[in-house]
């Protein structure tokens, strides 16, 4: 039976690797690996299809040594030990060296993963483990501490463009028996996400619509993979206008066009960690105080798409669109923090009132420094008269609250406030 595309596309050795020119410099860990033949324990960190599996058969192939995949999926402990002890008795007898890939180590649990540490202390093995979740919730601390974590990104669009017109090239692959047209080709790309396996895995089923010497186009596109074209360009006014809409519609309360853009940019392949930090960025531009978990949900979203990636952590996004969406507004942080600025970049800024000065110090009595500070604790409700800001902006008021939301509240909490740091203190001990 034959292999799938992605599997006969594999590199065969680092000039082929597409991608990830951070970790294939020269003096990098994985060179050392392969030009000096160093034995050394790796983490490979990072999304689907951005070369993990490739990395490690490379480093085998290239070294000569025995090459041992295991899956975490489908192998326990005892195929674990077994293979150790190949590889003990392998570079005791013949000085073979062993690389030991273990691919989904995050599934492993922490029995199986202790059945590694003996391997790997004593070098027995070249330990490379690839995960797709965050190492330092799912590999244990013993593991990681005696292993080097890399970190893989995604593909970008050139790099995916690259490795489709290899594959469609190649004699290994479809060695031209078919053509991508540019506008199928551009969508490709998108459907990909920065996934290579995804991209070639697209193009193979794509090309068993067509006849040899036949023409992929979006259309037959569309049918292998089962997806609607998505006009989309990640550089081009379609994100920035997809972007603004989202934003948009999540400020105007409307949860339901703002899944609408979310789904697009899903579909379109744009990077779910954007996605999240506009999230994040809203959630205090445009809800702010009038709901302050709403802050907690958009980061814990983000969390979520680094901890699981898409495209289970849609889901986590959505939710977090959702309680936006829902969540009263208010640009009363924004207002107060960019007005604040403004003033300091016109030069209002003064010299700090003496009273508020550092007096920790020996010496800084002498010069006043803390004189006449009131402790707020020695006073009614923590609260007393005191100026804090300097003289240039004392008495601006830059946090105006709404009486949206949690916010009311935060409108009568602070006009008390402001009348007791600017009125009549009720009598206390000060402390400096």
């Amino acid at each position: 039976m034959r292999q799938p595309l992605a599997v006969r596309m594999r590199p065969r050795a680092l000039n082929e690797v597409v991608g990830q020119a951070h970790l294939l410099g020269p003096g990098t860990p994985i060179r050392q690996l392969v030009d000096r033949d160093v034995p050394m324990s790796l983490v490979l960190w990072g999304p689907p299809g951005t070369g993990k599996t490739t990395l490690a058969t490379v480093v085998s192939h290239v070294t000569s040594r025995r090459f041992v995949e295991i899956s975490a999926v489908s192998d326990g402990v005892k195929r674990v030990r077994a293979e150790i002890d190949l590889a003990r008795r392998e570079l005791g007898m013949a000085g073979r060296q062993t690389v030991l890939f273990v691919d989904e180590v995050h599934r492993f649990n922490k029995a199986q993963q202790d059945a590694l540490l003996p391997a790997v202390e004593n070098r027995w093995v070249s330990f490379i483990g690839a995960t797709t979740e965050n190492p330092f919730f799912s590999v244990i601390s013993p593991l990681l501490s005696r292993s080097l974590l890399l970190t893989l990104e995604p593909l970008g669009d050139d790099e995916l463009r690259e490795v489709i017109h290899r594959a469609l090239a190649d004699e290994r692959g479809l060695d031209g028996a078919v053509t991508l047209d540019a506008a199928a080709e551009d969508h490709l790309v998108r459907l990909a996400g920065g996934d290579a396996r995804r991209a070639l895995t697209y193009l193979e089923a794509a090309s068993l619509v067509v006849e040899d010497g036949g023409a992929v186009d979006v259309e037959v596109l569309e049918k292998a993979v089962d997806r609607a074209a998505v006009r989309y360009d990640r550089e081009g006014d379609q994100h920035y206008d997809v972007i603004s809409a989202f934003i948009k519609s999540i400020r105007g309360s409307d949860p339901d066009a703002a899944l609408h853009y979310l789904a697009r940019m899903i579909e379109a392949g744009e990077d779910p960690r954007f996605i999240a930090r506009r999230l994040i960025v809203h959630a205090s531009e445009d809800v702010g105080m009038a709901d302050p978990t709403a802050l907690q949900t958009a980061v814990a979203a983000a969390q979520a798409v680094e901890f699981v990636g898409l495209p289970e952590a849609r889901i986590n996004l959505a939710q977090a669109v959702i309680h936006l969406a829902l969540a009263p507004k208010s640009n009363a942080v924004i207002t107060a923090v960019d007005e604040a600025l403004g003033d300091v970049r016109k030069g209002l800024v003064g010299p700090v009132p003496g009273h508020l000065r550092d007096a920790h110090y020996k010496g800084a009595a002498k010069i006043g420094h803390g004189e006449g500070y009131k402790y707020a604790h020695n006073h009614p409700g923590g609260v007393v008269k005191q100026q804090y800001a300097p003289d240039s902006v004392d008495g601006r008021e830059y946090y105006r609250p709404t009486r949206h939301g949690a916010e009311a509240r935060f409108t009568e909490v602070l006009a008390r406030i402001r009348s007791v740091l600017r009125g009549s203190p009720g009598e206390g001990r000060d402390r400096r």
